[in-house]
């Protein structure tokens, strides 16, 4: 595809498509590539063959799993598309598309009607002050009620949602309410022409009191002459465009694309990002400008990895011209690297290009220093640029993994931080205490995704399970321990006696050891023995097999042999003299109480909050989250939580999502703590 002129920024335009999974976004990206004649077929997801879900893993799953970019030409304008999943799941692929693009389009099914993600991605891209659109799709559904769909619309997003088109034919084709009403008498499905007219171009004035005037005296305007005022309502989001579309039969299609460059902002006309020049209370805001003769800002939004590509970095510029053999660094980063090779993507396709201007957004291969969210520049003054920070839902659903071949434990480590590179709700960590690799997501899809890809893209065969709660042991009171070590095997013996008191410590104060020995009853080379073995047996817990914590041990007395006390001894005496006074300690089991908060359907709040009860948990508040949703506040033990994404779901429908922070540590009930010596008790056994 030919460059538009370096000065030509009015020929480009950056559209991502978002909303629930099953809308019709791909479908529809297909259906605007083949009216613009960017392929010669539009794809279908049964058989496979969408220039957007490639992947063998989307192809399997029919519907996104990743953003996937387009881009096609229509009237010499080049358009950039960006197609993303529905799921909640993957917000990490969706969320990011924001940030490379003028105007988000919500699609929203009418035979789906809006669903939780389509409010969502609005609120999020209100947030983001991109400019947005609705996107109608599947008008020739049968059933659907398309004027209920416009008013459900304008209750839930606004009554800034005006009808640009209006269906006609029962599905068949859409009428023009705005550039070309035509006829105002020409029969639609609902509403009228004239009607849908006049209230657009009452919104649109709104903005500039000249044209008030004007549309007051003279009733109408031509809305040729509304290009100013009709971006300004788009960028304050003012105006909220509903257009109709059926990528099964076509209506609205071409329409759509005459809209696309007629309506939407091109890199010049858009709110700019949101970019900040320096860290934390200090940062100061920073306008890059869409202007090719200035030196060059663009944002790393997407990272892909592929085992046999390597790592690609795919960016929007947003300042600047960049070219083949340019120069760029990355973030604060020191040494430059050489673009060898510039890509425009079409799905899998790899289209290289020899320069890019603002609004363009592409990629580089095989940068290894790339990452999600880097700012590339070739201005040393640039060097702590970076976008305000997108608010990610916290990746809270947790899953233990571990090699089944022994040998491949850096290898899968390898591999994870690869894929965790790519998605940034994705998480991965080694839980010391527990001693597993945990990787979190977003819910049981996010997770079982990625093992697909672990074990058919990367050949990485692995073993799962939930992680185990980290529980901690401790003791409620003072008590002492003693230990004799005595072991005589006819040749050198081994001798070390200890006396030692332990006492509890306030939660989260950790450990002390104290030497209080007198009178050289333990030489003081053997007490670090001593400390030694009381950690060991910290470490592995006394009663359940949990590490104990929050304790002072004083270690006061003991004996030694000047001739059999070594430092083995003294280890094993004071490891053992420790279980001895923690038994006698009151030992408690203490577990991790989590700080949820859950958002979802006013309707379900009963059966959220009743089922954390029933799960041991408190409910301490609501607040109000989105209209038609509220936020749950409240803590639960992190026991009760395993799969609860599952639970959630079914209370909700699917619409409920949560987050986790660790609050506290408290006792267990004494029937758990029961439980817990009874298994490690017989463990011991076995």
């Amino acid at each position: 595809m030919p460059s538009p002129l370096p000065n030509d920024l009015a020929g480009i335009r950056t559209l991502a498509l978002v909303g629930a999974a099953a809308a019709g976004k791909t479908s529809l990206a297909e259906a605007l590539l083949c009216k613009a004649g960017a392929i010669t077929t539009a794809g279908t997801l049964e058989r496979g063959s969408t220039v957007s879900d490639f992947d063998v893993l989307e192809r399997r799953a029919q519907h996104s799993l990743y953003s996937a970019l387009m881009h096609l030409r229509h009237q010499n304008t080049r358009v950039h598309l960006i197609d993303t999943p529905g799921s909640p799941d993957f917000l990490g692929q969706s969320l990011p598309a924001l940030e490379a693009v003028e105007t988000a389009a919500v699609v929203v099914s009418a035979a789906g009607g809006i669903e939780m993600m389509a409010e969502r991605m609005m609120n999020y891209a209100a947030q983001r002050e991109r400019c947005r659109m609705i996107i109608v799709s599947k008008i020739d559904a049968l059933d659907v009620d398309l004027e209920a769909l416009v008013e459900q619309i304008r209750a839930t997003f606004g009554k800034e949602c005006l009808p640009l088109n209006l269906p006609a034919d029962g599905g068949a084709r859409v009428v023009d309410c705005f550039f070309n009403p035509g006829d105002s008498d020409e029969k639609v499905d609902f509403s009228s022409v004239a009607q849908a007219h006049r209230a657009l171009v009452e919104q649109v004035v709104e903005v500039d009191p000249g044209f008030v005037e004007r549309y007051l005296e003279e009733g109408d305007v031509d809305p040729g002459e509304l290009h100013a005022p009709l971006e300004q309502a788009l960028r304050e989001g003012h105006l909220i465009p509903i257009l109709f579309v059926s990528a099964r039969n076509g209506a609205g299609v071409a329409e759509l694309l005459d809209v696309i460059v007629k309506l939407l902002p091109d890199p010049s006309e858009g709110n700019p990002p949101q970019f900040l020049k320096g860290e934390g209370a200090s940062a100061v805001p920073l306008a890059a400008l869409p202007d090719p003769s200035l030196h060059v800002i663009a944002h790393v939004f997407k990272i892909t990895q592929d085992p046999y590509v390597g790592k690609m970095g795919i960016f929007r510029i947003h300042q600047g011209t960049l070219s083949r053999d340019s120069q760029l660094y990355i973030g604060d980063g020191r040494r430059p690297f050489k673009v060898g090779h510039l890509f425009m993507l079409q799905g899998k396709e790899h289209v290289e290009v020899a320069q890019a201007f603002p609004g363009d957004i592409c990629a580089v291969a095989k940068v290894d220093e790339l990452q999600f969210d880097a700012v590339l520049h070739d201005a040393a003054e640039d060097d702590h640029l970076h976008l305000l920070p997108l608010d990610f839902p916290q990746p809270v659903h947790g899953l233990a993994i571990e090699t089944k071949r022994r040998g491949d434990e850096q290898r899968l480590w390898d591999i994870v931080q690869k894929l965790v590179d790519e998605d940034p709700c994705l998480k991965v960590e080694h839980i010391v205490v527990t001693n597993e690799t945990v990787i979190y997501g977003l819910g049981e899809l996010h997770l079982r995704m990625l093992l697909e890809r672990l074990t058919e893209v990367y050949k990485c065969e692995v073993d799962t399970r939930p992680p185990r709660i980290a529980y901690r042991e401790t003791i409620s009171s003072a008590a002492e321990g003693h230990h004799r070590h005595k072991k005589q095997t006819g040749g050198a013996g081994q001798f070390g006696e200890v006396y030692l008191r332990v006492e509890p410590l306030a939660r989260g104060a950790g450990f002390e050891f104290l030497d209080q020995v007198k009178g050289g009853t333990i030489p003081g080379q053997f007490i670090p023995a001593v400390e030694k073995g009381v950690r060991l047996a910290l470490e592995t817990g006394v009663i359940a097999g949990f590490p104990v914590k929050d304790v002072r041990v004083v270690v006061y007395d003991g004996k030694h042999h000047s001739v059999d006390s070594k430092e083995i001894a003294f280890v094993t005496a004071g490891r053992k003299a420790f279980i001895d006074a923690v038994k006698k300690a009151g030992p408690i089991v203490l577990e991790p109480i989590a700080n949820i908060e859950i958002t979802a359907p006013e309707a379900a709040i009963g059966d959220i909050t009743g089922d954390l009860s029933a799960k041991r948990g408190l409910v301490s508040g609501t607040r109000t989250a989105q209209p038609g949703s509220l936020t749950v506040l409240g803590q639960a033990p992190q026991s009760e939580l395993n799969g609860y994404q599952s639970r959630l779901n079914a209370m909700t429908s699917g619409q409920g999502r949560y987050s986790l922070s660790l609050s506290h540590y408290q006792a267990v009930p004494p029937n758990v703590q029961q439980q817990l010596v009874g298994q490690y008790q017989a463990k011991d056994e076995d």
